[in-house]
Order: C-alpha cells, then structure tokens, then sequence
C-alpha cells in the first residue's frame, strides 16, 4: 500500500516539475486559404481567446490568438505548453506576448490530454490540425501562411519537436483542413524529450506510460513511435534546442540525442546547454545561469526572425 502510494506522490510531482515556463526551410507553397473575412482593424493589438480550432472527437480544442499592434501580414509563432501530457493549458501562453513587439503573431493551442482512456498520439493530432487550422484563416488572421514556427517546454517541448520532425508517413494527419499543410518553419524546444527508447529515470518514465502506455526505455514499438528523433530527414525545419545542465526531470542527454541527429540529417540545429539551470531553465537556489534568462530569450527572437521572417 505505502509503494502504491509513493508512486501516486511521484506522479504528482511530475505533473508540476513538467511545467516549465520558458524563460525554414523552402516548402512548396501552400494551398490557397480557404475564403474568410478580412481582418478587422479592431483586432490590431487585442486577442481572440477561446477559439475552436478543430473538432476532435467531439471535443472542441480551443486555441488564443495574440495580435501585433500593426503591420502584416505576420509571421507566427505557436506556443504548446507542457505538463506532463496530462495538465495546464494554453492560458500561460500569454506570457510570450512582448513577442508582438517583433511583429510575430502569438498562438497558444491547447490538446487532449491523457487520461485514463486517452492516450497519445492525441496531442500530436490536434497540434497539427491547429497548424492547418491557421493556414486555411490565414486571411482572417492576417498571418503568412508560409511562415509558421512553434515553441514548446517540457511536454511541449517533445510536442514541437515531434510537429517539426513528423510528417504524413507518421499517420497523424486526421481531423479538418487536410487540403493545408502542417508543416511548420522553426522549432524551438525547451526541456523536452526527443528519444523514449532510451532509459530515463523512474519518475519520468511512469509519467511516459501514463500518456503513452509503456515505459521509456522498454522495446516496446510505442516509445520509438513517441520520439521525434525517429522521424528526423534532412528537409525538417531548423531547431533550437534549449536544456538546463541541471535538469533533474528530463535528463540533458535528451537535447544532445535530439541535436547529434538532426546535425547528422543535415538539419541546421542549435544547441544551447544553459549552466545552473533546471527544468524551468531557472537557476538551481536562486543561482544565476548562463546564458541568462534574458540571454535565452534575445537567442530565441533571433532565431525566430532569421528563421520566420
């Protein structure tokens, strides 16, 4: 009774440790949008929160739109928040909003979380419908079509890299808007997990299974099918891999298997290792990190306006 109840305990503590705050190539064109209004002038520097995305399996998946005060049309930059697969929600997406400054239209998406009886590939399958979601309103929204990255940390870290490096082959293409594409331009992963074949310690992995049905590091064909560095081929889109070298979630082996692959394929992919940082890229006891938080973030802008713009 006490070890079912330690587990249940660990478990918990995952779903808070998993939800760190983060401090293109040439694709062919996309289809034409599909016809929707044009752009309200109202909207210019306001938001649009609880948006219907898609309808997936009944179940409405929302998404909040944060708008530049001018210009257009924008580059976007999609926000998946983490949580262990299993908690929080797009809300803390508001927190990249001073990206608008920079001209970027700001998009945070919720997903089906797992459950009991949900488990993945359902987060991968809305992210990706809310991709093509965006390119069939790109007029409504004011947004480029053809300039779509998308950043994540902790569970959305591995959900990013996963939108990044998995394409049709992968069989998540279902739901609405299948004429668009849901490839995105730029990646930007903190924290995240990119290889489930490979042993992780206890706690993580009994959040893995929770989500995924097995255990990372177990050869079983769902945890390969998990890890964005199965899909990996030489026209993915660019990464930036962000990881504290104190990470005591998610080990930062993870960011290094991501990058040596995607360099391998030929995939241009930047690591950044931050010292003295955890799992919320934080400095350990209120130490300072290096780079900084505000270092971090300046890497980011610019690897979003080289990459977007």
């Amino acid at each position: 009774m006490k070890s079912r109840i330690f587990l249940v305990v660990i478990f918990l503590f995952l779903v808070t440790a998993c939800t760190a705050t983060p401090a293109a190539p040439t694709l062919p064109p996309t289809p034409a949008p599909t016809p929707s209004p044009t752009f309200a002038a109202s909207k210019f520097g306001a938001s649009d929160i609880d948006v219907t995305y898609c309808t997936m399996d009944g179940q409405p998946q929302k998404m909040d739109l944060y708008y530049p005060k001018s210009g257009g049309p924008w580059s976007v930059m999609i926000y998946v928040h983490g949580g262990s697969w299993t908690a929080l929600d797009k809300a803390e997406g508001v927190g990249w909003r001073y990206l608008n400054d920079s001209g970027f239209l700001v998009v945070s998406v919720n997903y089906r979380l797992a459950t009991t009886q949900v488990k993945f590939p359902v987060m991968i399958e809305d992210i990706k419908c809310a991709v093509r979601y965006l390119r069939a309103h790109s007029a409504e929204y004011h947004l480029n079509p053809d300039r779509i990255g998308a950043l994540g940390a902790s569970a959305g870290g591995h959900l990013v890299a996963l939108l990044g490096t998995a394409d049709k082959s992968a069989g998540w293409d279902v739901g609405e808007y299948l004429d668009q594409s849901n490839r995105v331009q730029a990646v930007v992963t903190e924290s995240g997990l990119s290889d489930f074949t490979v042993p992780i310690n206890a706690g993580v992995s009994m959040a893995v299974y929770f989500a995924f049905g097995a255990l990372a590091g177990d050869p079983d064909p769902r945890m390969a099918t998990a890890s964005p560095v199965t899909y990996i081929t030489s026209d993915d889109p660019p990464f930036l891999i962000i990881h504290g070298d104190e990470d005591g979630t998610v080990p930062v082996e993870q960011a290094k298997i991501l990058n040596e692959k995607l360099t391998k394929a030929g995939v241009s992919s930047t690591l950044v290792i931050v010292q003295g940082a955890g799992h919320d890229l934080k400095g350990i006891n209120g130490q300072p990190t290096v780079p900084t938080s505000a270092e971090i973030s300046a890497d980011i802008l610019k690897f979003l306006q080289t990459n977007l713009e």
